[in-house]
């Protein structure tokens, strides 16, 4: 018979290190495998957008025209000559990139507030449940989803002089205008600019606007209806103050678009857009690709790049700052 001396076994106690030795590969595999995952999407940022980048950076500081297209490397260094050529608004360079960039300010300023105007007021009559909602929400976002070439060359053809259907309408149907207007030359190109940017954006702000209203309880709207406030009041008081971190980004992301736009003024005027309607966009593209002069051309871009990290970097800080009083 044995005894509980002869059955108890020695239990050797182990130091932490060594209990922990065992399992540190595999530890350390799980801390890099999101590396590893997110290094083929680096990779490709680095070659999509950081080295065209940094190589655009470089041109800007040599003067790179059409006799050096084959071998741009051996362009001469032109220093801050390029820049300084941009930025002299007394010359004719300078003074058409100047006219160029307050064009584009004032035409973004105007297409992003109607924008966001737009699609927050559509956004808040499609919160109720009617029938046909759901039809009105797809049609609503038909611009958004459509391809740019094909949206914008519509409206090119319905800004024709002669035959379009914005001259039929307004001249001849309701006869708000003497004679058939141009809209795709003189002062009224950057209307009609103006008209397509916002016919193309505020599906977006629409529906931005409509997917954070979706986190706004109920309850606040039936406790204000109880309080006897109104609808405007209720937007002023519950809707708004509850989109605002959404309104933040969403204000951004169209800027930076809208400021960024090449597509549709190309599409809508051609590689040779009018001065009403010139923006900085089409102008440095012109710079670079008409002119031949790319090393313009780049320094332009760069300070077009300076000037959004300026903004973009402010408008963090002012809405950040907005928001921690808000909260205290």
């Amino acid at each position: 018979m044995t005894t509980a001396t002869e059955v108890r076994k020695p239990v050797h106690k182990s130091s932490p290190g060594a209990a922990r030795h065992p399992r540190r590969p595999g530890r350390i595999r799980r801390v890099s495998l999101p590396y590893l995952l997110l290094l083929p999407a680096l990779v490709l940022e680095l070659l999509v957008h950081l080295v065209p980048m940094v190589i655009g950076i470089v041109m800007s500081f040599k003067e790179l025209t059409q006799f050096y297209i084959r071998d741009w490397g051996s362009a001469p260094w032109s220093g801050l000559d390029n820049y300084s050529m941009s930025v002299d608004f007394n010359a004719p360079v300078g003074e058409a990139l100047l006219h160029s960039f307050l064009v584009t300010v004032g035409f973004t300023l105007l297409s992003v507030a109607l924008c966001w105007l737009i699609g927050t007021a559509a956004a808040i009559c499609m919160q109720d449940t009617f029938r046909g909602r759901g039809l009105l929400r797809a049609l609503f976002l038909v611009p958004y989803a459509l391809p740019v070439y094909a949206a914008v060359i519509t409206w090119v053809f319905m800004f024709q002089h002669d035959n379009g259907l914005v001259n039929h309408v307004l001249h001849d149907q309701l006869h708000l205008t003497d004679k058939p207007s141009f809209w795709l030359i003189g002062d009224n190109s950057f209307y009609a600019l103006l008209t397509v940017s916002v016919w193309k954006g505020w599906p977006f702000a629409f529906l931005i606007v409509m997917a954070g209203l979706q986190n706004i309880p109920k309850e606040l709207y039936e406790a204000a209806a109880l309080d006897g406030a109104g609808m405007w009041q209720q937007i002023r008081r519950i809707t708004l103050p509850s989109l605002r971190p959404v309104n933040q980004v969403l204000v951004l992301v169209l800027f930076l678009w809208t400021f960024n736009d090449f597509n549709t003024p190309y599409v809508l005027f051609g590689r040779s857009a009018p001065e009403a309607a010139d923006l900085i966009s089409v102008h440095i593209y012109q710079a670079s690709f008409v002119t031949w002069n790319f090393g313009t051309g780049s320094a332009m871009s760069v300070l077009l790049l300076l000037f959004l990290l300026v903004v973009t970097g402010t408008y963090l800080l002012l809405t950040s700052r907005g928001r921690r009083a808000a909260d205290v």
